[in-house]
């Protein structure tokens, strides 16, 4: 803590929400210098919040109090976390600062937009904690998917016959914001997730494509798909579509309830017809019986790079487990964990053995 902060938030209360130890000063500790043995534990220094007199210290290297200190004697990745107000964040002295530590590799966490500490409503705003913990993941794995676009798809598509009911099923898409969260941390340069109607919160540093039907994902599809490196389809896309639409509710006291449906476009079967020679094209099948069987039956079909197979009693949950099956049939298990941690070993996997695309 610097000297600044003790003055909103006392040393005892961090010590007794945290159940950790404060430093805040050189003489904190057993060593002495401690400035210097916290800046050898650490494999990621975050700040957050950062003032603007924090942020202008350490881009001139002040070391007037302990924080900055283990900040100047860090020789590895900081994340910094910019709350101030509005016109402080906004001042060009500000902003010349921040610019500088980008260059010099400084990772920036950019405030969000709110009610300030002052009052005042504005820019300056410290980001959500999930968009420090993003940047700080960032900043410390390493980057197999450097200098690649990925393309992917989430979610459950939603087919209406009338403008308040559909037909759709159970995704969640989890996994595809997942995926699309740690293509970034794994190094894209671009990541766009096309996604059907879900809960989930969307992510910073992502480009959110937002859809309802298959026609509406595979349209953009369409538009994105030749800038990929790599796409991943992982939206559970409706087979079928109501043949008409009510443009008003369908009254329950009709003579028939029957809804006609027909074929929705196939966009996966469209992507491995039409990928180029340097994209990689993966799939997903959610199967309830034969699963690699049925798996492989899809892959082969649908001319993909590889697929991920999984049992549908994954749908919705925050769990997942299954196989990574590629082209030459070669066959992965992913271990049942978090579906967080099962994309992770998705993309590590795939950017290992698909050499043709990463080398």
């Amino acid at each position: 803590m610097t000297p600044s902060a003790k003055e909103f938030v006392g040393e005892l209360t961090f010590r007794a929400l945290t159940n950790y130890e404060v430093l805040s000063d050189w003489k904190d500790g057993e060593t002495g210098l401690e400035h210097i043995y916290w800046a050898r534990w650490a494999d990621i220094f975050v700040i957050a919040p950062a003032s603007a007199n924090t942020i202008a210290k350490l881009r001139f290297g002040i070391t007037d109090n302990f924080l900055t200190s283990v900040a100047l004697a860090f020789d590895k990745k900081i994340v910094v976390a910019p709350a101030m107000n509005t016109k402080m964040y906004e001042n060009p002295a500000t902003k010349e600062n921040l610019e500088v530590l980008k260059q010099r590799g400084f990772i920036i966490t950019n405030p969000d937009c709110g009610e300030l500490a002052c009052g005042e409503e504005g820019n300056g705003k410290l980001a959500d904690i999930e968009d420090i913990l993003l940047d700080t993941a960032y900043a410390i794995y390493e980057k197999p998917l450097k200098s690649k676009t990925v393309l992917i798809t989430a979610g459950g598509t939603r087919e209406h016959f009338d403008p308040i009911r559909y037909i759709s099923n159970a995704s969640s898409g989890k996994m595809g914001y997942a995926l699309a969260k740690w293509s970034y941390i794994l190094g894209a340069k671009k990541v766009y997730l096309i996604s059907a109607p879900v809960c989930e919160k969307p992510i910073s540093k992502i480009e959110t494509i937002n859809v309802v039907s298959a026609n509406d994902m595979f349209e953009k599809v369409k538009l994105l798909y030749k800038e990929a490196d790599i796409i991943i389809m992982n939206s559970a896309v409706a087979d079928f579509r109501p043949k008409s639409y009510s443009s008003s509710k369908l009254k329950k006291d009709k003579e028939t309830n029957t809804i006609e449906l027909v074929p929705n476009p196939d966009i996966l079967k469209f992507l491995g017809e039409n990928k180029k020679d340097n994209q990689l094209l993966v799939g997903f099948a959610a199967e309830s019986e034969n699963l690699v069987e049925n798996a492989i039956g899809k892959l082969k079909r649908k001319n993909l790079d590889c697929i991920v197979a999984n049992e549908l009693s994954v749908f919705s949950k925050d769990t997942h487990k299954g196989y990574i099956i590629f082209k030459n049939l070669e066959k992965i298990e992913i271990p049942q964990t978090t579906k967080e941690k099962s994309a992770y070993f998705i993309l590590k996997t795939i950017s290992e053995k698909a050499l043709r695309v990463y080398n």
